[in-house]
């Protein structure tokens, strides 16, 4: 397992048992309680004002009030040298005692949101978040994230690798900045 830690924010990652890259653990804290923190990533009304890393994201059908299709543009990397990425994702949040709320998602084919050759249709294997409230101190939750994206294209798999930690780091912290700059 590799480790690397960088402004409150742990990530490991380890082989994927899902496909041939890794799968990412991310691990910081943030001040806010879970109910708010998940519907705050999730949710396109929230999510476009605050994650720099996406272009766009679109709710594309909500089955139920817990579960939804969405739709993720990223932006181009490297001046245009890494092409958008875009996925389709099924969502699906979930309750549990205690307080702790998770998202748990998995990339689905949607006919109505075929690939478009204006960005590479990448792949979620099974990922998500889990945020669970910190008893010691309140107002404050511990977030996990949990990725194993295939990016699809032709990227050579150690840049890929290289640059997915930091991409966690920065999901964490953009959540801490947006959370803080909304104001609840």
């Amino acid at each position: 397992m590799c480790l690397l830690s960088q402004k409150d924010v742990v990530v490991s990652w380890k082989p994927s048992s899902e496909y041939g890259g890794n799968m990412y653990r991310g691990e910081g804290i943030i001040e806010d309680t879970p109910e708010n923190i998940i519907p705050f990533m999730y949710l396109p009304e929230h999510r476009m004002h605050w994650d720099k890393a996406l272009k766009s994201y679109t709710l594309l059908e909500r089955i139920d009030e817990d579960t939804a299709i969405c739709h993720t543009v990223t932006h181009s990397y490297g001046m245009g040298l890494i092409s958008s990425r875009d996925f389709v994702d099924l969502v699906r949040v979930k309750r549990y005692e205690g307080g702790i709320v998770t998202t748990n998602s998995m990339s689905v084919d949607y006919p109505e949101c075929p690939p478009s050759p204006s960005h590479i249709r990448g792949h979620n294997n099974p990922c998500g978040y889990v945020c669970s409230p910190l008893p010691q101190s309140p107002g404050h939750s511990k977030l996990v994230v949990f990725i194993q994206p295939d990016l699809g294209g032709r990227l050579p798999r150690s840049l890929v690798e290289s640059a997915l930690p930091n991409n966690i780091i920065n999901l964490i912290n953009d959540t801490r900045a947006g959370i803080k700059a909304w104001g609840r």
